[in-house]
């Protein structure tokens, strides 16, 4: 199967925007992540740790009878960036 890609038009279809980060109170998070915790009323702004967004994620998600894929991708999404930033390896 030989395809052909436009380049050009793939990269102008890319969202960087929702990517670029954010320091929050010293807290480093994506448009997007901020952009749903926004929508879901998550008081991030008011943490002094990406645990702490954690929590309130999680504990929104328990409280819901539906998981939002949204939430729970950002909630990974902050996890691993915890994991990494804060974890002795």
């Amino acid at each position: 199967m030989d395809r052909e890609f436009d380049i050009d038009r793939l990269v102008g279809e890319m969202d960087f925007e929702s990517n670029k980060f954010n320091n929050i109170n010293g807290l480093m998070l994506t448009n997007r992540e901020v952009e749903v915790l926004d929508r879901y009323n998550i008081n991030y702004k008011s943490c002094t740790t990406l645990k702490e967004i954690i929590f309130q994620i999680e504990d929104l998600i328990q409280d819901m009878d539906i998981v939002e894929e949204d939430l729970d991708y950002i909630s990974g999404t902050i996890s691993e960036r915890d994991y990494y930033q804060n974890t002795n390896k």
